[in-house]
């Protein structure tokens, strides 16, 4: 279940003039985290507000952030070791955050030298994949896509699997095709039999599926062996900004015989348009 907290409250706004505008992207109650850098500096963790980045690197240096008792954890090039803390220290940092973001309060709005320092205008900042992808696993859990598709490549009457109404199917990507958005996508090259053709062929896809799909990025790992309840998985992800979405290109011609057996890889590429946000 999700329990909003005090930080969601839509009364709320910040002393960072570009959130509290009735169409911001990103205002006090929608803080996503990502990785950027500027010219002339190195990766790190940042929180959107408004128009602007909130270098926690930096915050973190002057302890107004702390996330881990063991060390910072902002400074790097990834949000890898802040995920794996878990949901108590993501709560704890948005909280942080969102409090020293708020109108009323002087902490960062009054310190004039460390606010300029630690809010960077987005258009002066450059991203990058927040975090590094170990694995992914993709979902086929729409039933209308997933009908439209198994019509394509099977028969209406055999649009999905068996067992597709029961528990929906998943199957294993390639991580190193994440990518940030922006990234030039090639299209996947593979075997094909055209209709006609006594032989396959080999080259680009002929056919291009562009998908829009929601992601989950998974903070804490569990032990090999030991399931996770739909209760326990809530609690194993990072939060996510509502435009964290993947989209998703496939080669259909491809991928089409393995699709109908479930079986191999596809040939995917993503792109992470936004980025993850703590509860």
């Amino acid at each position: 279940m999700l329990n909003l907290n005090w930080t969601h409250d839509p009364r709320r706004t910040s002393f960072v003039a570009s959130a509290n505008s009735p169409d911001a992207d990103f205002p006090i109650q929608n803080l996503p985290y990502g990785i950027f850098d500027t010219p002339g500096t190195s990766r790190r963790a940042g929180v959107a507000i408004g128009d602007q980045i909130l270098d926690l690197a930096l915050i973190e240096t002057t302890g107004l952030v702390k996330a881990s008792d063991e060390g910072p954890v902002f400074g790097t090039a990834d949000l890898n070791a802040f995920m794996a803390l878990g949901p108590q220290a993501w709560s704890k940092v948005r909280q942080t955050v969102s409090g020293l973001l708020a109108s009323d309060n002087a902490t960062l709005r009054d310190n004039v030298e460390l606010r300029q320092h630690a809010l960077i205008p987005m258009a002066a900042a450059r991203m990058h994949l927040p975090v590094y992808v170990r694995s992914y696993t993709d979902f086929y859990a729409s039933r209308e896509h997933a009908t439209n598709v198994g019509t394509l490549f099977r028969d209406p009457a055999n649009a999905l699997p068996p067992n597709w109404l029961h528990i929906p199917i998943g199957y294993n990507g390639r991580a190193s095709t994440v990518v940030i958005s922006g990234t030039d996508i090639r299209r996947p090259l593979g075997q094909h039999k055209l209709p006609g053709a006594e032989a396959p062929s080999f080259g680009p896809s002929r056919k291009l599926d562009i998908e829009l799909e929601l992601g989950a990025i998974v903070g804490i790992p569990n032990r090999m062996g030991e399931p996770v309840s739909v209760a326990q998985a809530w609690d194993l992800r990072l939060r996510l900004d509502e435009r964290l979405v993947r989209s998703r290109h496939s080669g259909l011609g491809v991928p089409a015989s393995r699709t109908v057996s479930r079986q191999g890889v596809r040939h995917d590429r993503q792109s992470v348009d936004r980025h993850a946000r703590g509860s």
